[in-house]
């Protein structure tokens, strides 16, 4: 199942923001969500928000990155243009309804 947008959208203002490389920012964010009892592939913008409110200040200072809240602040803002998964929530009963395979 591929990532979310949020999630890319996330790990992707991580990397630029700070030195850590594309592995480390992912696996930071999948972290984060881990404990927050959220998955990569579905959670969506307003739940990134609120992890990175809650949990990746104390995230990046363990990782050694100079100006946790900023950093936030800059992912927080690139995830304000994200729009939510349309499919994030989609049941298998869902998508066959569209289709019209019901």
């Amino acid at each position: 199942m591929a990532d979310s947008c949020a999630f890319d959208n996330v790990c992707g203002a991580l990397e630029n923001a700070t030195s850590l490389n594309r592995i480390e920012s992912r696996g930071t964010v999948r972290l984060a969500l881990k404990t927050a009892g959220l998955s990569a592939s579905s959670v969506t913008p307003e739940q990134m928000a609120v992890v990175i409110d809650r949990l990746f200040p104390v995230e990046l200072e363990n990782r050694g990155v100079a100006d946790p809240d900023g950093v936030c602040l800059k992912m927080k803002r690139g995830l304000s243009a994200v729009v939510s998964d349309a499919s994030a929530g989609d049941t298998p009963e869902s998508v066959f309804d569209r289709l019209g395979g019901s």
